[in-house]
């Protein structure tokens, strides 16, 4: 198994950009909060890391988005249950691998939400999501042009995947963020 470490060293060999290096930490901790709520608070590791990893190739080799990063993996050995995991966050997009497991559900679903509550964040006075209210949040979810770049389709069919209310994703992933935030910043 790879260590936290170890996944970081290799997220660094192919990701330089300060943004795609902090949009892997917020997702390694939006992942890790999950696997303790959801009661996997044993394989938190395992969940960070595959937060940490979920878009290894994607700063490098953008059009082969999901294909690189199980080389990449392959290439070194790495457990196939951390590549099938990172490979089905592209699910529909770049991937046919379906998430399956409540983990992978959760990465599908809160990856792009992340970079919608970061965004929605940064336009607030506070700058911060401390102070975030789901409703807010819902108003910019529900404005195609902000953060436009953040699939709402992905959002939504997470929510439906996990069997959660599209409220209900969007608060819990708010308390996730904060978590984050304590830590790394947003």
């Amino acid at each position: 198994m790879l260590t936290r470490e170890e996944a970081w060293e290799l997220l660094c060999e192919y990701n330089h950009e300060e943004f795609h290096l902090k949009h892997a930490r917020t997702v390694e901790g939006v992942m890790r909060y999950f696997a303790r709520e959801e009661g996997y608070g044993d394989e938190e590791e395992f969940w960070g890391i595959v937060g940490l990893l979920h878009d290894l190739d994607y700063e490098q080799y953008p059009s082969e988005h999901c294909v690189k990063c199980r080389e990449i993996m392959e290439e070194r050995g790495i457990d196939e249950r951390l590549i099938r995991a990172v490979v089905s966050h592209g699910y529909g997009l770049v991937s046919d691998v379906k998430p399956e497991h409540p983990m992978e559900k959760i990465l599908y679903a809160t990856d792009e939400l992340t970079g919608l509550i970061g965004a929605a964040a940064a336009v607030r006075p506070s700058k911060s999501t401390m102070d975030m209210e789901l409703k807010s949040l819902k108003k910019k979810f529900k404005t195609p042009s902000f953060a436009a770049g953040c699939s709402r389709d992905v959002i939504q069919k997470g929510a439906d995947m996990l069997g959660w209310s599209l409220d209900e994703l969007l608060q819990r992933t708010i308390f996730a963020m904060r978590e984050v935030e304590k830590t790394i910043g947003i």
